[in-house]
C-alpha cells in the first residue's frame, strides 16, 4: 500500500504547500505530515493527522482539514483513484477499490517467488551470527530459538535488499570443552558414538553431565580441568588427539541437526583457529597503554568511565577468556568481508558481555565498532520449568523434534487425513517444523518465553501447523478450480466483482506484504511477519466460510474469487518461507 499512501501524501502535501502560498505563511514543515490507518475501515483507507499545523497557520485543525480536501478534491484524476474527505482534524481517505485490486493482484503474479522482496536495504552489507554451539554437548531448545531467529532474519535481510553473509562461531575450546573429554578418560573406557549407537552430540553430552555430577565430590576436578586446558594450549599430542576425536563427533552430529532444520551458513569460524588473534590484541594494547596488567599477571580494562567496572581480559595464567576470541573474532570477520553491520544472536544473559566487547572494541580504534549490534533474545522455558545443561535436564533439540512429529503424525490420523497428505513421514517432519519456528518466532526476541509442544502443534489457532493448514484449504481450492475449469470458461476475471468488504480487506492485506517485510528487517523482529500471516489467514478464513468461492454459479464470480485466491496462495508461500517454515499443499 505504499505506492497509494505515497500518492495521497504527496497531494495532500501539494494542498497544504498552496494553502500556505496563499495564505501567506512561511516556515511550514511538511516532514510532520504522517498517515495512519483509521481505526475501522469505514472511516477510509488512509488518514493524514493535521494538527501540527494548526500553530503555522493560526486555524483550527479541523478548519485546516476542510480546506485541504475541498484542494485535494479537485486535482486532475483523483475521482478515479478515491474520495478525500474532513473528519474533523483528519484528511481521510477511501482508495476505489477495483482499479487497486486489479494493481495488486496483477503484482503478485506477475512477481511470483520476488513478491515481497524490495530494495530497501540494498546498500547495506549486513553480517549475522548466530548459533554459536559449544563441542561439548548437542543442541537445546535454546539453541533452536536462536538458530530460528538467525535463519528467519537471513531470509528476511535478504528479502528487504540486504546483502547478507551467516556466519557461525563453534566453541569448540576452553574449560567447558575440557570437562567432557576429562570425564570420558575417567568413564568413556573407550566407548564411542558408533559402539553406542548413539548420535555423537548426545554421546559427548552425556560426558559433561557426567562431568558435573563427579565434581560434586571431586572439588580437585576444576584444576585438573585448567590443567587439561593448559596442556591442550601447550599442544600436548594426547589431549590434542582426544579433542579432535570428541570434536569431529560433536560437529557431525550438530551437522546433522542443522540439515533437518534448513539451518546453513556461508562461513564458519572455529574459537579454536582464532582465539590467539584476540590475545595478540590484548597484549598490543597494554604497550599502547590502553590496558593494565596486575601483579598477578592478568589483564584488565578500566571501562567505568562508560558505566562498567574493571574487566579482565587475560587470566594471570595467560589463557584466554570468551571476551578474548571474540575480540579476534571480531577483527577477522572485518577482513574477511567488510561489513556495514554485524548482529549478534546472542542470550540476553550475555547483555553484559556485549557492552564490554563493543566498548574494548572501539577502544582499539576500529571504526566498525560502532555498527555492532547485540540481539538479545530471552530465555525459553517449558511448562514445567527451566532447563539446566550440566543436570542433564535440557530438551535435546533432536528429541523435541521427535516428540514434535509424533504429535503431527497423531494430529493427522485423528483426523483420517493418512490418504490426503501423500507422503505420511515427510508431511509430518515439515508440520513439525512449521510448528517449531512458528511458535519461536511469534514472541518479540526479548522476551522470555514458554514452549508448549502440544499446543504448537495444534492445528487451530495461533500455530504454524494453522497458517499450513490454510496454505493447504488454498492449494486444494485452486487444484479443484483447475479440474473443473471448464465449467467456469463462461466467465471473466473483473476487480469489479470482488465488492465484498472483505474481500477488499484482504486485498489491502496482501498489499502490505512487501512493507511488511521491510519492517520486520529493520527492526529485528520476524513476529512481525508471524503476525501479519496470521491476521491475513484469519481472515481469509473468514471469508471462504461465508462466500463460497468455487460453489457458484457466476462463471464470473469464481474466476474472479480464484485471482484473489491465487494472491493469498502466493503471499502465505513466501511469507512462510521467510519464517523457514514449509508451504504444505496438502494436509
Amino acid at each position: 500500500m505504499k505506492k497509494y499512501r505515497d500518492q495521497w501524501r504527496d497531494m495532500v502535501v501539494a494542498a497544504l504547500q498552496g494553502l500556505a502560498a496563499e495564505t501567506n505563511v512561511s516556515g511550514l514543515d511538511i516532514t510532520s505530515l504522517v498517515v495512519e490507518t483509521p481505526p475501522k475501515p469505514e472511516l477510509g483507507d488512509f488518514a493524514f493527522p493535521l494538527f501540527p499545523f494548526a500553530r503555522v497557520f493560526r486555524k483550527a485543525p479541523p478548519a485546516i482539514a476542510a480546506e485541504v480536501a475541498r484542494r485535494v478534491s479537485v486535482m486532475p484524476g483523483v475521482g478515479g483513484m478515491g474520495a478525500v474527505v474532513a473528519a474533523g482534524p483528519y484528511v481521510n481517505v477511501k482508495l476505489t477499490p477495483a482499479p487497486v485490486i486489479d494493481d495488486i493482484l496483477a503484482a503478485i503474479a506477475a512477481q511470483g517467488e520476488a513478491y515481497g522482496r524490495s530494495g530497501a536495504l540494498a546498500a547495506q552489507r549486513v553480517m549475522l551470527e548466530f548459533s554459536c554451539p559449544n563441542t561439548n554437548k548437542p543442541l537445546h531448545l535454546g539453541h533452536l530459538r536462536n538458530d530460528a531467529l538467525g535463519e528467519s532474519l537471513s531470509r528476511i535481510f535478504t528479502a528487504a535488499g540486504a546483502t547478507l553473509r551467516k556466519v557461525n562461531l563453534i566453541n569448540d575450546r576452553g574449560v567447558h570443552i575440557c570437562k567432557s573429554m576429562l570425564a570420558y578418560q575417567m568413564f568413556g573406557a573407550g566407548t564411542t558414538p558408533a559402539s553406542e549407537g548413539v548420535k555423537g552430540d548426545h554421546f559427548v553430552g552425556s560426558y559433561y553431565v557426567k562431568y558435573a555430577q563427579h565434581a560434586k565430590d571431586h572439588p580437585e576436578a576444576e584444576e585438573e580441568v585448567r590443567q587439561m586446558l593448559r596442556k591442550w594450549e601447550e599442544g600436548d599430542p594426547a589431549v590434542v588427539a582426544l579433542w579432535k576425536t570428541m570434536n569431529a563427533w560433536v560437529t557431525e552430529g550438530i551437522a546433522q541437526s542443522y540439515k533437518r532444520t534448513g539451518i546453513s551458513f556461508d562461513q564458519v569460524y572455529f574459537e579454536s583457529d582464532i582465539y590467539k588473534l584476540g590475545r595478540s590484541e590484548i597484549l598490543a594494547g597494554i604497550q599502547k597503554g590502553l590496558f593494565q596488567k596486575d601483579p598477578d599477571g592478568s589483564v584488565w580494562v578500566d571501562l567505568t568511565d562508560r558505566g562498567m567496572e574493571r574487566e579482565v581480559l587475560l587470566r594471570s595464567d595467560g589463557t584466554s577468556l570468551y571476551l578474548t576470541q571474540d575480540i579476534g573474532v571480531a577483527i577477522q570477520r572485518s577482513k574477511d568481508w567488510p561489513f556495514d553491520r554485524l548482529i549478534y544472536v546472542v542470550a540476553s544473559e550475555q547483555r553484559h558481555h556485549f557492552h564490554v566487547l563493543f566498548a574494548v572494541l572501539e577502544l582499539l580504534g576500529f571504526p566498525w565498532a560502532a555498527n555492532l549490534h547485540h540481539l538479545a533474545y530471552g530465555m525459553v522455558n517449558l511448562p514445567e520449568g527451566k532447563m539446566k545443561s550440566r543436570e542433564g535436564t535440557v530438551v535435546d533439540a533432536d528429541d523435541l523434534l521427535d516428540e514434535l512429529e509424533k504429535l503431527a503424525l497423531d494430529e493427522i490420523k485423528a483426523k483420517e487425513r493418512e490418504d490426503d497428505v501423500g507422503d505420511l513421514s515427510r508431511t509430518a517432519q515439515e508440520i513439525a517444523l512449521g510448528a517449531l519456528n512458528y511458535w519461536l518466532l511469534q514472541v518479540t526476541a526479548v522476551k522470555d518465553m514458554t514452549f508448549d509442544p502440544k499446543e504448537s502443534i495444534s492445528f487451530n489457532g495461533n500455530t504454524g501447523p494453522y497458517l499450513q493448514y490454510t496454505g493447504a484449504r488454498i492449494s486444494s481450492m485452486l487444484r479443484k478450480f483447475e479440474e473443473r475449469k471448464s465449467q467456469y470458461s463462461a466467465g471473466a476475471y473483473s476487480s469489479a466483482a470482488l465488492s465484498l468488504p472483505e474481500e477488499w480487506e484482504i486485498a489491502k492485506a496482501l498489499a502490505l506484504f512487501p512493507e511488511t517485510v521491510v519492517t520486520a528487517a529493520r527492526e529485528l523482529n520476524p513476529s512481525v511477519l508471524t503476525t501479519y500471516l496470521f491476521e491475513l489467514c484469519k481472515s481469509f478464513s473468514r471469508y471462504y466460510q461465508d462466500h463460497p468461492v468455487l460453489r457458484n454459479e457466476d462463471a464470473g464470480l469464481v474466476q474472479s474469487r480464484i485471482a484473489l485466491v491465487r494472491g493469498m496462495e502466493r503471499v502465505v508461500r513466501n511469507g512462510l518461507e521467510l519464517l523457514g517454515i514449509p508451504f504444505l499443499e496438502a494436509m
